[in-house]
């Protein structure tokens, strides 16, 4: 299995265990995307410490106060969380449905590793601080 990173974590393990899902072919593009998120780690963090975008209940960044350069940063990030998202669903032929259980996946695995004092969407759709 290709191990994802996940806004500087491993969690490979993770969705293995959770729904047996895995990239099973690095393409130029999810290397790519990838790349683009660890680049942008840190200031994606900053940004969820300062409250400006949390995690939705979707597997995304949603921006939550407007502040000079943040809905681009989230824009960038949530594209290429697609990619992965996608190249998931593709390679595990998932078919229509398997994108909403990747997305959900993904959620809960954000959710989880939200440090205190971070925006989470919880599965009902409410926002709270972790």
């Amino acid at each position: 299995m290709i191990w994802i990173f996940l806004m500087g974590t491993v969690v490979g393990p993770m969705l293995d265990a959770a729904e047996n899902y895995d990239i099973k072919q690095m393409t130029p593009a999810i290397d790519q995307a990838l790349k683009n998120r660890q680049m942008r780690y840190r200031e994606v963090q900053t940004q969820k410490i300062a409250g400006t975008i949390g995690e939705d209940n979707q597997g995304f960044l949603q921006v939550l106060r407007e502040a000079p350069g943040v809905p681009d940063l989230a824009a960038s990030e949530n594209a290429d969380r697609q990619v992965i998202y996608q190249a998931i669903v593709d390679q595990n032929q998932l078919g229509a449905e398997g994108m909403a259980k990747v997305k959900e996946v993904f959620a809960e695995v954000q959710r989880e590793k939200a440090l205190p004092g971070e925006f989470i969407q919880l599965p009902s759709g409410d926002w709270i601080r972790k």
